[in-house]
């Protein structure tokens, strides 16, 4: 029976669709992958999964990370994909639950930016599985690039928050409906800026092969030129932790064009892209290079420049760019200079609820390792605690 409709509904909406896009596989949704059902109900049925299994296994990410092929082959389906709702409900939102959507997503990003996620990420979660009731209830069809706009802002955001809290295996299912729920908006290049963050996590976790297969699948979908810029920016910032020079520079000068040139008046989502970031790109890119042996511009003049353009409300950026200006010093020879920004760092860090600080707060340590300077000394007793006091996982 699963076949028999799957191959009758393929006929009506002109797609292929199999049993397990249709949820017909299970009885529960599948929450082993990252891949979702073609269907909206379906999908945001496995949404519902994802978010009961992380609210009632608060403190453990029992889920596994995709890797590999099925990392990269999700993210390219769901970007190429078009999804069909099979239902006809229309209870779960109205023109006033539409606006409560975005105005909370709205506050859970400005919040996270400033503080850090660690704080909000509970409330992210819950909030996300309403929306996801709510899509299984109905969606009008006038509300419909609405409310799918503000979901996949939120899923982007509890993926995030979920990677700040060392939830990695987490933050990839909520990237992944979000990057459907863009699809379902019509959006395409919000679900490509959703892979730049799939692609800064495996850039973290060390898979950087992930990152630059991932980054490939993006740049064949963007078409505003700020996607096109921060694909270009990410892609050489992979590209430098390769320790390749040549190509980390042809992508990162491919990004100064772009800039240069003017990104327009780039939606919401991305509008958090520009000089500073790109400028934050160059640093990191120019610490890894040296770091294998080559010798790019100093790091900390990167740094410098992207915190002289940093603008108000993105505090944890901020922190992690004062950080690694800092450890850049060390690594430049300015120990007394690298002392002095680290105490400033600290102070901010402090304040901050991220795993992401946490492990620049690592960097630092390593790089103020071969000084004995009673102020370097400072720095690395500070530091060495909040670190202690904000590990960079959940204990599995």
């Amino acid at each position: 029976m699963p076949v028999l409709l799957a191959a009758v509904l393929s006929d009506a909406v002109d797609q292929v669709l199999t049993p397990g896009d249709l949820g017909l596989t299970t009885d529960k949704p599948t929450l082993d992958s990252i891949q979702l059902p073609l269907l909206t109900e379906a999908a945001a049925q496995t949404l519902a999964g994802w978010t009961k299994m992380d609210l009632f296994l608060h403190r453990r990410d029992t889920l596994k990370l995709a890797l590999g092929a099925s990392l990269v082959l999700a993210a390219e389906r769901m970007l190429g994909g078009t999804a069909h709702a099979v239902g006809r409900g229309v209870k779960g939102f109205d023109a006033d639950t539409a606006a409560a959507l975005e105005e909370v997503t709205t506050f859970f990003t400005q919040a996270d930016a400033a503080r850090g996620g660690g704080l909000y990420r509970s409330a992210i979660v819950a909030q996300l599985a309403e929306v996801a009731r709510r899509i299984e209830d109905g969606v009008p069809p006038f509300l419909k690039t609405r409310v799918f706009t503000a979901t996949a802002d939120l899923a982007a955001l509890a993926g995030w928050v979920s990677h700040d809290s060392g939830r990695y295996a987490t933050a990839q299912r909520y990237w992944s409906y979000g990057i459907y729920a863009a699809g379902e908006a019509g959006q395409r290049d919000r679900g490509v800026e959703i892979v730049t963050r799939m692609s800064h996590q495996m850039i973290f976790l060390g898979h950087t092969r992930d990152a630059l297969d991932l980054l490939g699948v993006a740049a064949k979908k963007a078409t505003l030129p700020a996607t096109r810029a921060l694909v270009a920016s990410q892609t050489g910032r992979v590209h430098a932790a390769l320790g390749c020079e040549r190509n980390a520079e042809r992508y990162l000068g491919a990004a100064d064009e772009l800039i240069s040139g003017g990104l327009g008046n780039p939606p919401g989502w991305v509008a958090y892209f520009g000089a500073a970031e790109h400028a934050g790109a160059r640093a990191v890119s120019a610490r890894d290079l040296a770091a294998a042996g080559r010798r790019p511009s100093p790091a900390s003049r990167h740094f410098t420049d992207a915190l002289s353009l940093r603008t108000p409300g993105f505090e944890r950026v901020k922190v992690m760019d004062r950080i690694g200006l800092a450890a850049a010093l060390f690594d430049e020879g300015e120990a007394e200079q690298g002392a002095a920004e680290a105490q400033q760092a600290l102070d901010e860090a402090a304040r901050l609820d991220s795993t992401l600080v946490a492990s620049r707060l690592n960097i630092l340590l390593a790089a103020a390792r071969p000084y004995r300077t009673a102020a370097v000394e400072g720095v690395r007793s500070r530091a060495a605690a909040l670190a202690a006091s904000r590990p960079t996982a959940v204990a599995a």
